[in-house]
């Protein structure tokens, strides 16, 4: 695996994770609620779900649920219920602010262990992550070379993107809210639940390519 390999690799990940899915909307809905601190424990359980899709590609899982109706359906309608439940949650929120006093600790902040749930619930219950790892990560590994070193470096490439992606959304979330106050922030509730909603919609209809 050259260098260019990896560049090719990263531009075509950032591509793939700036346009808006569930981690992404997580990470600005918990930036703008709980602000950057809270966020980033959101934003690690993102990170660990992508070394856990990749890991399982790299051990065939993403294969088994290319093949396997069954397997492939249970995962899908986990996530499709995950993503409603966000959703509606999201669209029930009146808007508030959750404020943390300076002395608490974010690691035991109910909302710290909530987002990294979440964002990493979110992500592992999604089948088209497993498919779309399974197709995209073979074309930059070589076969005649080690496969752990390769799909190790893929991994943190492509976790070091999706970090620097949702934290960008994460103060862009954060910003907008101190702009707009409470209202603000109860309007970027109602649309990151309507586009967690119809992402669980398109997921629904989602079907393996076999099929």
């Amino acid at each position: 695996m050259t260098h260019l390999t990896i560049l090719a690799f990263a531009l075509v990940s950032f591509i793939g994770i700036a346009t808006p899915g569930p981690t992404v909307l997580l990470a600005l809905t918990n930036g703008s609620r709980f602000g950057i601190k809270t966020a980033s424990f959101g934003m690690a359980g993102a990170v660990l779900s992508d070394f856990v899709l990749i890991g399982a590609v790299a051990v065939g899982l993403g294969a088994l649920l290319a093949a396997s109706e069954f397997w492939f359906s249970v995962v899908k309608w986990i996530g499709v219920g995950y993503l409603t439940f966000l959703g509606i949650m999201l669209l029930r929120s009146k808007g508030t602010l959750d404020v943390v006093h300076p002395d608490a600790s974010a690691i035991t902040s109910p909302s710290a262990r909530l987002a990294f749930l979440k964002s990493f619930l979110v992500a592992i219950t999604n089948p088209k992550g497993y498919l779309f790892f399974s197709a995209f990560l073979p074309q930059f590994v070589v076969p005649a070379l080690p496969q752990f070193p390769q799909y190790l470096a893929l991994a943190v490439t492509f976790a070091l993107i999706d970090f620097a992606v949702m934290f960008g959304y994460a103060i862009l979330g954060s910003r907008a809210v101190r702009l707009l106050k409470k209202t603000g922030a109860l309007w970027l509730d109602r649309c990151c639940g309507g586009a967690l909603l119809a992402l669980a919609g398109s997921l629904a209809f989602y079907r393996r390519a076999s099929s």
